[in-house]
């Protein structure tokens, strides 16, 4: 922020400026009259107008829809604004904490969702002092170690959606667990939905196809729904021997995070309505699997970011 004068009608005023880079590198600068306002209204001020240009940009550049309207996108970009400021003014070691605890709750709930019978505090035990737990299937300690390495690299952008992105986050969560990495080589099904995945021959075509419909579309609709849609896609395709549900919600977040969004958590106390959800996707009717999501993150955003923030 830096200061300017004035002259209006023969008198000086005094002005704040700031500026600031849209997505889209677009640079717009932001001017507060001081006009004896202390700082702290001076930077209440400015955080209001950013926000606002955030959001227009967000309302002209995506799609609106009912689920995702004008009044819906501004509660995500505020969100999304505050997030921003939220890293911005952490520490380093409190940042560190923040992403420990999220990449714990994260890979908990995600594996909790597919049976495992690890605890939150298991899950603790075994990504950060590195220890088995007794009495646990390896297989449960296994993927718990490898997805804090997928979390961390989401968290640090190291993922795009791309073949080779998307095949190597399986193998890194399979990795010591007896499952081929990789596209499938032999037909699986989804137990309790009604609905043929793709056969082994053709899951290279239609992964293709969905990472061209994604970069096709990803600066047009917004990231929320589009997460939601490909999240869907993928998991109709359900391209891995094993592994797919998990692989699936962390590339939800990889879209995410990708576009400076905060990550979401799915958690295992709404098992029933994601698997509802993933079955009306199957029928055809999207709204369901998107209201989730949206709801998700922001759920996620005020029950555990927030909730960080004020605690701290």
């Amino acid at each position: 922020m830096h200061y300017k004068t004035k002259i209006i009608k023969r008198k000086p005023y005094k002005y704040a400026v700031k500026s600031i880079r849209l997505p889209d590198n677009v640079i717009k600068k932001i001017e507060v009259m001081i006009n004896g306002r202390d700082k702290d209204e001076i930077e209440k001020i400015m955080e209001k107008k950013m926000q606002k240009i955030y959001t227009n940009f967000a309302i002209a550049k995506y799609q609106t829809d009912y689920l995702l309207s004008k009044d819906e996108i501004e509660k995500i970009e505020i969100m999304r604004y505050s997030y921003k400021k939220i890293l911005r003014n952490l520490s380093k070691v409190a940042k560190k904490d923040l992403f420990d605890r999220f990449t714990a709750n994260f890979t908990y709930e995600s594996n909790a969702l597919e049976g495992n019978s690890l605890t939150l505090k298991d899950v603790v035990i075994v990504m950060f002092e590195n220890l088995t737990i007794k009495g646990k299937d390896l297989r449960e300690i296994y993927e718990t170690r490898n997805s804090r390495i997928i979390v961390e690299g989401i968290i640090n952008n190291k993922f795009s959606i791309n073949h080779e992105d998307i095949i190597k986050i399986h193998r890194t969560l399979v990795k010591d667990m007896d499952i081929n990495a990789g596209y499938k080589k032999l037909p699986n099904f989804i137990l309790g939905r009604n609905i043929k995945t793709t056969p082994p021959e053709r899951v290279f075509e239609e992964m293709d196809q969905l990472i061209k419909w994604y970069n096709q579309n990803k600066e047009k609709i917004h990231p929320l729904k589009i997460a939601a849609l490909f999240h869907g896609k993928f998991e109709k395709i359900h391209p891995f021997e094993d592994g797919n549900g998990r692989v699936g919600r962390f590339l939800i977040n990889v879209i995410l995070v990708n576009h400076k969004y905060p990550p979401l958590i799915l958690r295992n106390s709404q098992r029933l309505a994601y698997l509802k959800a993933l079955e009306k996707f199957d029928g055809e009717y999207y709204d369901a699997l998107e209201r989730l999501l949206l709801n998700k993150f922001k759920e996620t955003y005020r029950k555990f970011f927030e909730v960080y923030i004020k605690y701290i």
